[in-house]
């Protein structure tokens, strides 16, 4: 019943935003980069945040300085996504809401290299996840195939985290999946629903990572990290600036040039995750050298589609 009055709760609150995001004019208009032709609400990933908030609030204040720093990033993005905020004002933003989280996990503990390793790591994690928040579905759809893996992980593997925080955040992504994992997608997640995702993510693989010790559980983001991490290689190996827009992703070569629909794509890439999961749980005494052959024949399907199909996307651009 929880859970039940939580996902309404959520479904109104998602609503609410929409009437909001409406009147503010929060938008996303298409151009040349995007991967999308209609005019679509922005920010509907903001519901990522209250899902967490309704479960610190009914925990006892469970995890107080995670909480203060999903906060944090929470609000910088949501700003960025209204109006363009300073690079150096989110650094600060996110710095901040990392060492909140660090400290959350306990690694201040640890020896001073550890804290620049995961601050790298984190930082990657977490542009990655905003790098691949391009179609409709893909967000919403990944995360709930990693939240989902997580819970079970806890229930029936180790438990790591308090349940009621995974199946609420859950719940929140639900809601949104049904406004945009769809054809017309009502609302897009935007900077402040794919960095709140990202961070909650991070958050419960982090804990589940210092809970084992084992960090062949990052195998819970190969999809997402191979295809972003292959992408930069490429646009570097193209002399690009990584930093600018672009549609260079395997899952925007198939939606834009490709004209695989949205949802499609998205399904696929769930698919693909959830099959690397299920295998990982059988292989679970062989943890690395799985991560390592997932890694490798990601790659070299992701290696192959650009040598078949990336002539399609400099055509486009021709």
């Amino acid at each position: 019943m929880y859970y039940l009055i939580v996902l309404v709760l959520l479904f109104v609150a998602e609503l609410f935003y929409f009437k909001i995001a409406d009147r503010c004019n929060i938008i996303d208009k298409p151009n040349e980069r995007s991967s999308h032709t209609r005019i679509t609400l922005r920010g509907g990933g903001i519901i990522f945040y209250f899902g967490a908030l309704a479960c610190f609030l009914t925990s006892g204040w469970e995890y107080p300085c995670f909480m203060l720093a999903l906060t944090l990033v929470t609000f910088i993005s949501f700003v960025d996504d209204v109006k363009s905020t300073g690079q150096l004002i989110r650094l600060l933003f996110h710095f901040s809401a990392m060492a909140l989280m660090f400290y959350q996990w306990g690694l201040f503990s640890l020896s001073w290299w550890w804290l620049v390793l995961a601050l790298i790591v984190c930082t990657g994690i977490i542009n990655a996840y905003n790098f691949m928040d391009g179609i409709n579905g893909i967000t919403g759809g990944y995360s709930l195939v990693v939240l989902a893996a997580l819970a079970y992980i806890n229930q029936e593997i180790i438990p790591f985290v308090e349940k009621d925080f995974i199946y609420t955040v859950i719940c929140s992504v639900l809601v949104f999946c049904f406004f945009n994992f769809r054809k017309k997608a009502k609302c897009f997640a935007g900077d402040v629903g794919a960095v709140s995702i990202a961070f909650i993510v991070l958050f419960l693989i982090g804990k589940l990572v210092i809970r084992t010790g084992d960090f062949s559980w990052m195998v819970l983001l190969a999809v997402y990290g191979v295809d972003s991490v292959l992408t930069i290689i490429h646009r570097l190996m193209l002399h690009e600036n990584i930093g600018l827009p672009h549609r260079k992703h395997m899952y925007q070569i198939m939606a834009n040039e490709l004209k695989v629909p949205h949802v499609i794509v998205s399904s696929i890439y769930m698919g693909v995750q959830t099959a690397i999961i299920v295998g990982y749980i059988i292989c679970l005494n062989y943890g690395y050298w799985y991560l390592l052959c997932v890694i490798l024949l990601l790659s070299l399907i992701y290696i192959c589609f650009m040598k078949r199909f990336f002539v399609l996307h400099q055509l486009s651009y021709n």
